[in-house]
């Protein structure tokens, strides 16, 4: 199996530091082939998507928001607009018709973008009831935002949902195919954590199973989240892991490397407030592909230590 590139570079929000975001969205758009930022309305205490938009306005950089989460101090609003519910608004996470219109709508507000790029399904697996009719409700209602013309295309971004088995790419295409009427739908991407930790993706993909090689085969993007588990990750490897990937990179560009050279991954999602962190991944991320034969190797390395 061979690559001739390894995934793209994009901003993830979700542990960006408010003050960093002006920076971090600028770096973020200095390559416009391959600039991306992803966000959702409920991250930074609901703050990141008006904190966001300043640095968005006029810059060519695409954006990935989600839906789902009921954010903290917008739950009165949908509620007065008629999309959510009281009893909703408790349960903190909602994907009824109503609620995904008004949150794509608040969405294109709170980012100053007439179009949104890509709209995720957020945590489905969190729906009250049956997740599968909560995604074919909103792949429906998502569906009617691409007719529109406010939408490019929508996703699923999930923590778990794919190794509890609540979730699985084929179900998901057949929920698209059944929203939109046609096969031609406008589903196009998963995101979920993919790291040295978080392995089960990973290491499925290397044999050609799982998620990220079912979404590959369909062509769809495959969002790496979390690629550094939240920063512990290179505490918990050490320089074996570099030698075996590459001698001349750290710890964390060597984990980087790795994530980014899983088959059938495109993107991967870093928080980085500090300069020097992201550039340091941009360089690791500018590398050769690491060889598939080389990283089945990598669960062995980080037993060992």
């Amino acid at each position: 199996m061979i690559r001739e590139a390894t995934a793209a570079l994009g901003l993830g929000t979700h542990r960006l530091r408010p003050p960093a975001i002006h920076d971090a969205v600028l770096r973020a758009a200095e390559v416009p082939a391959t600039a991306w930022v992803d966000t959702a309305p409920n991250y930074l205490a609901g703050r990141a998507q008006p904190l966001l938009a300043p640095s968005l306005a006029d810059r060519v950089i695409r954006v990935s928001t989600k839906v789902g989460f009921v954010a903290r101090g917008s739950s009165t609003a949908a509620i007065v607009a008629g999309a959510l519910s009281p009893r909703e608004a408790d349960t903190g996470h909602c994907l009824t018709a109503p609620f995904v219109h008004w949150q794509c709508a608040r969405n294109r507000a709170e980012l100053g973008r007439p179009r949104l790029d890509m709209v995720f399904v957020h945590n489905p697996e969190r729906s009250a009831g049956d997740p599968i009719e909560a995604l074919l409700r909103a792949f429906t209602a998502l569906e009617e935002e691409v007719k529109a013309g406010a939408l490019d295309a929508y996703g699923v971004a999930t923590w778990n949902g794919f190794d509890s088995g609540v979730l699985t790419v084929p179900h998901l295409d057949r929920i698209a195919t059944q929203a939109a009427g046609t096969a031609d739908h406008h589903l196009r991407a998963v995101q979920l954590p993919v790291s040295l930790v978080t392995a089960n993706a990973f290491t499925q993909a290397l044999d050609n199973r799982g998620p990220i090689a079912q979404a590959a085969a369909r062509g769809w993007d495959a969002f790496a989240s979390a690629p550094l588990f939240g920063g512990e990750l290179p505490e918990m490897a050490n320089h074996e892991l570099t030698e075996l990937i590459r001698p001349d990179l750290t710890v964390a560009q060597a984990c980087l490397l790795a994530v980014a050279s899983c088959p059938g991954v495109t993107r991967v999602l870093l928080s980085a407030s500090d300069s020097a962190h992201w550039y340091d991944a941009r360089a690791a991320l500018a590398k050769p592909p690491v060889p598939v034969a080389t990283l089945r190797k990598v669960p062995d390395v980080l037993a060992s230590d």
